[in-house]
């Protein structure tokens, strides 16, 4: 059953945007689930955004990170590049969220793990990436998984429009974002994600995000969208779709949301624990 339960405006009134809820996306299982829920509500030339995270555990993208030994490069990037330099010189020197540079300073141990994780699927320049490397999501997943970015997010937001059309008639455009940002100087678009859209330069890692730190952030960064159009339209519709999600009350945006959520350790939050919530893998975008 899909709840509509939440539809806002933006400030100009431009955009009215509707939450499409979910039980929790299993591995493997598949995200049609998306789809049946949104038809109940999608109209002809509504935007379906959805989260990358939901695609990519669909799609069996979980890696176990107890299952990797921490090497010595890992114990580096954990306890002294990022828990340490960034933590208390780099952090507060580039202005990052104070919330993230809190987040660093307190680095668990199993962050060796995970910057292992790191190095094995997207090497150094991604790893030294002080948080949110190569957009791999610690949260919304069970016990020490964390997820990779989706593959071929391009063909699935294609599938999924096709597959609208075929069960609803709707002519949609299906958008796949991730909440890592793309930033803009001058005329360059970037982010420091692996993938992304033709229009936006990837796969820049920690010099991606170096020099976002003098560019201009424009918003999420779209992973793959199904139909063509105006690149500020784009961002600006992925901004609103962003925007609804923050002010979901099952939001987890970080780990340490999931954790606060479910009241639990975050290496035991299991899938039925993850199953107890709602949640919005996916928001209607619609011009008003």
């Amino acid at each position: 059953m899909a709840y509509f339960d939440t539809k806002s405006s933006d400030t100009q009134g431009n955009y009215v945007t509707i939450p499409v809820k979910t039980h929790y996306i299993r591995p493997g299982e598949s995200y049609e689930i998306i789809i049946e829920n949104a038809v109940e509500c999608i109209e002809d030339d509504d935007f379906l955004v959805i989260s990358e995270t939901p695609v990519a555990i669909s799609q069996g993208r979980l890696v176990d990170e107890s299952e990797f030994k921490p090497s010595i490069s890992a114990y580096f990037l954990a306890d002294v590049w990022s828990k340490y330099l960034w933590g208390y010189i780099f952090g507060p020197l580039f202005k990052i969220k104070k919330r993230t540079i809190k987040n660093l300073r307190k680095l668990p141990p199993e962050a060796r793990s995970h910057k292992e994780v790191i190095l094995k699927y997207y090497g150094w320049k991604h790893a030294l990436k002080p948080a949110s490397e190569a957009g791999v999501d610690l949260s919304n997943a069970p016990g020490n998984c964390v997820s990779l970015l989706p593959h071929d997010p391009q063909g699935v937001s294609e599938e999924i429009e096709k597959k609208i059309m075929e069960v609803s008639g709707k002519k949609v455009t299906v958008m796949i974002i991730d909440t890592d940002a793309t930033y803009k100087i001058r005329k360059t678009k970037f982010t420091s994600l692996p993938i992304s859209i033709d229009e936006i330069r990837n796969n820049m890692g920690i010099f991606g995000y170096l020099l976002g730190r003098l560019g201009t952030i424009l918003g999420p960064t779209p992973l793959g969208v199904s139909q063509t159009h105006n690149f500020d339209e784009i961002i600006q519709i992925a901004s609103k779709a962003e925007e609804c999600q923050k002010i979901h009350e099952n939001n987890m945006e970080t780990v340490y949301d999931m954790q606060k959520l479910l009241e639990g350790d975050i290496n035991n939050i299991t899938l039925d624990m993850l199953d107890t919530i709602l949640h919005t893998p996916a928001i209607i975008v619609r011009k008003s």
